[in-house]
């Protein structure tokens, strides 16, 4: 089942994606606004008992940034090995993982075209997986780490590469432009550990595959990653963890190849989905 948030008609609404169209089922839980409070609930399963045996209410419809009143969401930077090496420093593999914020204004949704602003043009592309927090926890052993995860989505983590580079020890200003960067699809319900342990993440550009990696070879997997983050931080039901890009990243070609207007992103893993975006200029 795969739950996403849309727009039909100028109303927002939540529902179950099919092949055919959306299934509304917001209207039905008014005592969950938004799949943010779905998934505080802990009712995921809940929908999707609902969306048996439903017909589609909607075919033509606007993909929203899945989680779109997210609260807090964030990154791991350089977590693949072949992306630490392209930083060309000598460095080996860090002993604590690189994080930063992102702010649900900075993402759109499926399908919806990432902004590339007029102050800077190196827009790049960043596909990752995310994952969804869906219980309270603190101090979290990794051997406990999958028990918090509600759901699985995609990213792509949209960069304006100039602006990182804007102060020593901070990327915030170049990683939250506005619609610069997409979550998407859909929720995939968390089930299994091979969902993750197993999984290829592949980005395109204009269907040339840039990305190609396994997250098994992540140098922090989100076991660790979970652990990590809950021990500074208490975890929240709602909360997105972006896991980390592999390497082919635009900035890393020489020349660089960021992106412009009407270039396609694609990002896809096996068993969450594809998630596909344009690029435009921001009108100003």
């Amino acid at each position: 089942m795969r739950f996403a948030t849309y727009t039909a008609n100028g109303d927002t609404f939540y529902g179950a994606a099919t092949d055919e169209g959306m299934i509304a089922l917001s209207p039905e839980f008014p005592q969950w606004p938004s799949l943010n409070d779905v998934v505080a609930a802990e009712a995921l399963d809940q929908l999707a008992a609902a969306a048996q045996g439903r017909q589609v209410t909607h075919t033509e419809f606007i993909y929203e940034m899945v989680m779109p009143n997210a609260r807090r969401i964030l990154c791991v930077g350089v977590n693949f090995p072949d992306r630490n090496a392209e930083y060309k420093d000598g460095s080996a593999q860090p002993k604590y993982m690189s994080l930063f914020p992102r702010f649900a204004s900075g993402f759109t949704g499926h399908e919806r075209n990432l902004v590339r602003p007029p102050e800077n043009h190196t827009l790049d592309y960043e596909g990752e997986v995310a994952i969804v927090i869906g219980k309270k926890g603190r101090r979290i052993p990794q051997e406990q780490a999958y028990d918090y995860i509600a759901a699985l989505t995609l990213c792509n983590e949209g960069t304006i590469r100039d602006w990182v580079r804007h102060a020593k020890f901070n990327v915030t200003q170049g990683k939250n432009w506005d619609n610069s960067g997409a979550i998407g699809p859909w929720l995939v319900p968390f089930t299994d550990a091979s969902q993750l342990d197993d999984a290829r993440i592949v980005t395109r550009v204009n269907g040339e595959v840039r990305q190609d990696d396994t997250l098994n070879r992540m140098m922090f997997p989100i076991r660790r990653e979970i652990e990590y983050i809950s021990t500074f931080m208490t975890l929240q039901p709602g909360d997105i963890i972006v896991t980390g890009t592999p390497t082919g990243a635009g900035a890393r070609f020489d020349p660089p190849k960021y992106l412009k207007p009407g270039d396609v992103v694609e990002v896809e893993v096996e068993g969450i989905g594809t998630l596909r975006n344009g690029i435009e200029d921001e009108v100003v």
